[in-house]
């Protein structure tokens, strides 16, 4: 897969997943000469549709799609490439017990009636805590296309930091209260503020510890909520759906938007070191020895991969190299694709029916998360996992045989490294084992109708996709690596600690989620230096 033209690049962008993919277009838009190194046999990163087993197809990482910047998809006109993507009829679905379930979304009198099962009072203040977070929403959608101003950086930067306060400050003192608690608080302290139900509770709460190894107690997790608010399907907002062939029909559209715009792709080429000459990045050396010169270098792996591996420690200043040594990575995700004969049958709702179509969440009470926390910190992985499973056959029938399906099961919280010395690569296969014995036990018979599976234990997702530590947000989503201090303060403006080097990853503003926004922000960011 390569357009291939003559003379010195003007950027060379390591990584080919969506990120790199959309730099790369917006560079080329304006008439740069770009190339793209993928080490892998396919362009996309962990945003990729791969056959798992014979006749079953899936979205093997990345599986779900909201996120995505409707700005990016007219951009680079993905739907004109193939893009489609269909709305879940109802945002989750969580199986509480063999009698009792809750639904989330499908408008927000059916959630209302929903939640009036546990508490009417619930029920009642749903609209408010709706109206709420989107306020908050709102602001953050419009940053999260902008640079954020970047400590030490001069006037300019005051003035970005003055206007972007502008916009923050322009919220009621209600949301701004909201605002504060979203980012300081837990996820149980700030969702116990509004409801008293546990289903409930526990169905937001999920999001707050998507990709994050924490407790929903953990300081600061709900901040994380809101990261999950900020998308939209065909302009709902904060609805999520499925990419019709999956996540890698995504990556695909992207590809070939970026080929169309006279970018070069190149599989199979795996990156050694970012090259520096008096100070200066001045291209990469590649596995097989070759260097490929350019005037910028720009990453799109993550700040733990880029300043741990492929940029020597003598190139970076000293106090930089220090504390992106204390940089968290690590999402306590473990990942599953699993061929199914037939639809599960859970014991609350046995029959087929739109929760099908949903995220169905295994995680009945906050209790049941802060628990399979505490057990992965101990032990290595959670003794009551955390699962989110998907049937996205269900809406695309290309990815399985008829009348059969494909499941993502989306699970935390695992280990980034097991404890006492022992090694994922031997235990994954029990760890995968205890995964589907509790989705069976919601819906009995699940496990006979397993097919095969694909498993991606934390090092299995670093081996395969460079995710250090599994980590599919690029880095911890917390306060301190959020925004200007993403991935440290002083290089929040996707510029690296050495000319010529930046970052477009989803280790930079606003962080992790097939998103789009740090590839275009990175992108805008070197156009005004050009």
């Amino acid at each position: 897969m390569s357009k291939s033209g003559t003379g010195k690049l003007d950027a060379v962008i390591v990584g080919g997943g969506h990120n790199g993919l959309v730099c790369a277009f917006y560079l080329a838009r304006r008439g740069l000469k770009v190339r793209v190194l993928e080490r892998r046999d396919v362009v996309g990163g962990a945003a990729v549709t791969e056959e798992f087993h014979p006749g079953f197809r899936n979205s093997v990482a990345s599986y779900t799609v909201s996120l995505l910047q409707p700005r990016v998809i007219d951009d680079m006109r993905l739907r004109d490439y193939g893009y489609r993507a269909v709305q879940r009829p109802i945002a989750n679905f969580l199986p509480l017990n063999d009698r009792e379930f809750l639904k989330v979304g499908g408008g927000l009198e059916r959630t209302q009636a929903e939640f009036a099962k546990f508490s009417t009072r619930d029920a009642s203040v749903l609209p408010e805590y709706y109206e709420s977070l989107d306020r908050i929403a709102d602001v953050l959608r419009d940053l999260a296309l902008k640079a954020p101003p970047n400590a030490g950086g001069g006037w300019k930067q005051l003035i970005a930091a003055a206007l972007q306060g502008r916009r923050l400050a322009s919220l009621s003192i209600e949301a701004q209260r909201d605002l504060l608690a979203l980012f300081a608080k837990s996820a149980r302290e700030f969702l116990g503020s509004w409801f008293e139900s546990e289903p409930v509770k526990a169905a937001f709460g999920f999001d707050a510890i998507v990709g994050n190894y924490a407790s929903p107690d953990t300081p600061g997790s709900a901040y994380v909520l809101l990261h999950h608010v900020f998308g939209e399907v065909d302009g709902v907002k904060g609805a999520w759906g499925h990419s019709i062939g999956g996540m890698g029909a995504i990556t695909q559209a992207m590809a070939a938007a970026c080929m169309d715009a006279g970018v070069e792709i190149s599989l199979e080429s795996s990156v050694r070191r970012v090259i520096v000459e008096n100070g200066r990045a001045s291209g990469v050396e590649l596995e097989s020895g070759e260097a490929i010169g350019a005037r910028t270098v720009i990453a799109n792996v993550g700040p733990r991969l880029l300043y741990g591996a492929l940029l020597d420690r003598a190139d970076q200043p000293g106090d930089f190299a220090r504390r992106m040594d204390g940089f968290v990575a690590g999402s306590g995700t473990f990942r599953m694709n699993v061929a199914l004969s037939e639809l599960p049958k859970f014991s609350c709702l046995p029959e087929p029916g739109e929760h099908h179509r949903a995220g169905i969440v295994i995680a009945p009470t906050l209790d049941y998360m802060d628990d399979a926390y505490t057990t992965a910190r101990a032990h290595g992985w959670s003794e009551k996992p955390i699962v989110e499973m998907l049937i996205p056959s269900t809406v695309d029938d290309s990815l399985a045989p008829p009348g059969q399906h494909v499941a993502s099961l989306f699970c935390q919280q695992f280990a980034p490294v097991l404890p006492d010395g022992r090694d994922w690569d031997a235990e994954e296969g029990a760890a995968a084992d205890h995964i589907i014995a509790t989705v069976d036990a919601m819906a009995p018979g699940f496990a006979k109708s397993v097919l095969g599976r694909q498993i991606l234990s934390p090092k299995g997702l670093e081996r395969k996709f460079g995710l250090m530590g599994g980590d599919i947000m690029h880095g911890r989503m917390s306060l301190d690596q959020l925004w200007s201090a993403r991935p440290v303060l002083g290089h929040g403006d996707y510029r690296g600690p050495v000319r010529g080097l930046y970052m477009c990853g989803a280790g930079t503003h606003p962080g992790g989620g097939v998103t789009g926004a740090p590839g275009h922000n990175a992108a805008m960011a070197v156009l005004a230096d050009w």
